[in-house]
């Protein structure tokens, strides 16, 4: 899609409408995500949109992949496609990296890919770093190194023998000034650094030590990535959020190649055990509001 200037210019949303889209992405939560929530700025969520959109467009480096009884979960790759083909639209080139787990998941979307080994050290990352010279990276659902090292997931078993250490990609990014985004909905995900000690306390959990320059927090972090791509529509005014229907389309593919339900450890198209119900309830709320939004900001 080739986007007008006007299209590109960074709109406000109305000032008696703030925080709907964080309030959305938080509905249903019961892992302690609306517990974080007060220790965050309000729009957390808008600002990382804002963030992206002050950048020079060019390569944003994107990562999901969460193992889950020998398969990536549905939680992750949902959000990250959505993010990925809104950067698109925006005029950034997104290059998905992840592990084997995640074969096939991305390229039927002609979204890019790049496969790092398990075993892959910061040289790996340092050269993706030299070659992409990326103006962001987002993390969407990924597993990042705790307080002993190790990456667990929520029942803190360890996955450290099935999980590429991308998180180091993170860090590297921070010292070179590059932007970093994380979006996760427990804790254990890169990003959740930014309030370890809160999690650690609050939550009694044993969180990813990773920290980002903008954390985003949801219920599911699926819902957060649409949070994202929500407020890039917004501030961008162009329409760029799919719509449940897509979403669902995409979920029965990967299903069909082996995800699995996080929760459920079944390959079902679910997330996080909730039912597609909920997940139509969602992005119907959010393409409702960006929808009253854009057609507000049309009229001004």
């Amino acid at each position: 899609m080739d986007l007008t200037k006007s299209q590109m210019t960074t709109a406000a949303c109305p000032a008696s409408a703030e925080h709907v889209i964080e309030d959305i992405v938080l509905r249903h939560s019961s892992r302690g995500m609306n517990i974080l929530q007060q220790y965050l700025a309000p729009d957390y969520c808008r600002k990382a949109a804002d963030d992206i959109l002050k950048l020079k467009r060019g390569s944003v480096l994107l990562t999901t992949g969460f193992f889950v009884a020998g398969y990536a979960e549905t939680d992750g790759p949902l959000g990250t496609v959505s993010v990925a083909q809104a950067l698109k639209n925006l005029g950034f080139t997104p290059v998905i990296v992840t592990d084997e787990i995640c074969r096939d998941l991305f390229e039927p979307e002609d979204l890019s890919v790049e496969y790092v080994e398990l075993s892959s050290g910061a040289d790996t990352y340092e050269q993706l770093l030299d070659r992409y010279d990326p103006v962001c990276l987002i993390s969407i659902e990924r597993c990042g190194r705790n307080l002993n090292q190790e990456y667990a997931n929520m029942r803190g078993i360890s996955i450290t023998a099935q999980t590429a250490s991308i998180d180091t990609m993170f860090d590297l990014a921070r010292s070179r000034h590059i932007l970093t985004i994380g979006i996760g909905d427990g804790g254990n995900e890169i990003g959740m650094g930014n309030v370890k000690d809160i999690i650690s306390e609050k939550l009694e959990l044993n969180p990813c030590t990773v920290p980002v320059d903008d954390l985003i927090i949801a219920t599911v972090s699926n819902w957060g990535a649409y949070g994202l791509a929500a407020y890039l529509s917004i501030l961008a005014n162009v329409y760029i959020l799919p719509a449940y229907q897509v979403i669902a389309s995409y979920l029965n593919r990967i299903v069909a190649l082996g995800c699995v339900d996080g929760v459920l450890k079944k390959p079902q198209p679910t997330v996080d055990g909730f039912s597609a119900a909920v997940e139509e309830e969602i992005l119907d709320a959010l393409n409702s509001y960006v929808s009253n939004v854009l057609h507000a900001q049309q009229e001004l």
